[in-house]
Formats: C-alpha cells, sequence, structure tokens
C-alpha cells in the first residue's frame, strides 16, 4: 500500500532551480510511482534569518510504500548528494530544504519527525504553492481546505509565483 506525500522543496544558494530540478530527479529514483506531480515555483523572501537570499520553493507531490523514516533517510541522502551541509546554523542559506508536509494520514510527533510539519499552517511558502496544487484538500487536523488556511494564514512575507528564463 502506497502513501501520499507532500515535501517543500526549497533552495536560495546557487543555482536554485537546478538545485530543485535536480532533487525531484532524484526522488524519481525512490518512488515505485513516477507520477510526481509539483506546483508552480515561487519566489519566497526568507523568514528568521532574513540576511540571505531568497528562496524558490515547491511543493512536489508523490507516493512511496516508505514508511515517514525510512522516507526521512530517503530525504537526507538527497540533501547530502545536492550539497547541504548537515552542521549548518539553523535557518542559515542551503542549495536544498527538504521538509516532510504530510505523509498521507500519518499523524507522528518525534524528535526526528512531526507530521503533518509543525510549521506548515504558519508559512505563506508551504500554503501557496499547496492550495496552487490541492485547492481542495483538506488538511489533516483540521476541516479546513487548503485554499482557506492560506487565507487565514499569520505570515505576512511575500511569495510571488517565480517564472524562470528558458532562454537562459
Amino acid at each position: 500500500m502506497s502513501d501520499t506525500i507532500y515535501l517543500s522543496l526549497g533552495s536560495n544558494l546557487g543555482d536554485k532551480e537546478s538545485n530543485i530540478a535536480s532533487c525531484i530527479a532524484m526522488l524519481g529514483a525512490y518512488v515505485e510511482n513516477t507520477n510526481i506531480k509539483t506546483s508552480s515555483f515561487y519566489m519566497s523572501e526568507p523568514l528568521y534569518n532574513t540576511n540571505q537570499p531568497s528562496f524558490v520553493n515547491i511543493i512536489v507531490e508523490l507516493k512511496t510504500t516508505f514508511t515517514p523514516f525510512q522516507f526521512l533517510d530517503k530525504i537526507h541522502d538527497i540533501e547530502k548528494m545536492l550539497g547541504r551541509k548537515i552542521d549548518r546554523e539553523k535557518n542559515a542559506p542551503r542549495t536544498i530544504d527538504m521538509d516532510i508536509v504530510l505523509f498521507g494520514d500519518a499523524f507522528m510527533e518525534t524528535a526526528e519527525l512531526t507530521i503533518p510539519h509543525s510549521h506548515a499552517l504558519l508559512r505563506k511558502f508551504v500554503l501557496v504553492p499547496l492550495a496552487e496544487l490541492v485547492p481542495d484538500k483538506i488538511f489533516p487536523g483540521t476541516k479546513h481546505k487548503m485554499i482557506d488556511l492560506l487565507e487565514r494564514c499569520p505570515d505576512t512575507s511575500t511569495v510571488d509565483k517565480y517564472l524562470i528564463d528558458k532562454k537562459a
């Protein structure tokens, strides 16, 4: 049996678009059903540590038969392969950042992993692409659709659709 997962991907170092594209390709190697869906790319201003470049963010939908912890290990492997420093300062710039937002119907809270992601409802860079990809999906543990949660989000940061220059 497979679970549908929603991942938040972000990059603000190097070739951001290429980092995300490489990440999606690597994810494709780990999933049985290669029908990966993505939101548009979005440019997001950094939260918390604002003295760094803007992020490119997307949401990825895929299916897997891995457990949440097995999938977390795969995510960490991909992040390392794409140059993410494990011992970096919290909220520092990064080549790639992958967070599990939703994992099927799972609810869990451990030191390593919280599902649904504990800050998802407070971050426009997560809710804007989620609302684009699955606007009518009910966020687990709430009775609200993604599109409605976006309207209620307290985050006032700027998140704009990002058009990639295909000529460059």
